[in-house]
């Protein structure tokens, strides 16, 4: 992540960040997507924007935090694919649903495994 960026998560460092299951960042991560989806669906874009930016924030943590090949490459393509659906041309035809789907699988491994 660019360190002349401002923080969006002021209190939240890259070491516990680190620290959390790959679970718990993805549903953090999900919970920041599907916020903005439902500012989205409100017709509220720049709450939308905040939150987006806020989960690309996050995905950025992670890939600062993984050095195994198979995570940074998950944490690359998932950012990837969210650039794409909220800012490009959705090449990836991504959809809402799809979305929710994807981060239910986390957020319910992270509250599993606590």
């Amino acid at each position: 992540m660019d360190q002349s960026m401002t923080a969006l998560h002021k209190s939240l460092s890259l070491e516990r960040w680190g620290k959390m299951s790959i679970s718990e960042q993805m549903a953090n991560i999900g919970s920041e997507v599907c916020r903005s989806l439902n500012w989205r669906k409100k017709r509220n874009e720049e709450l939308s924007r905040k939150a987006i930016e806020r989960a690309l924030e996050l995905i950025d943590f992670s890939l600062d935090s993984h050095k195994s090949f198979p995570r940074l490459k998950e944490f690359a393509r998932l950012r990837e694919a969210v650039v794409d659906y909220f800012y490009g041309s959705n090449q990836f035809a991504s959809t809402e649903e799809l979305w929710r789907k994807y981060f239910d699988h986390f957020n319910y491994a992270a509250r599993k495994n606590r």
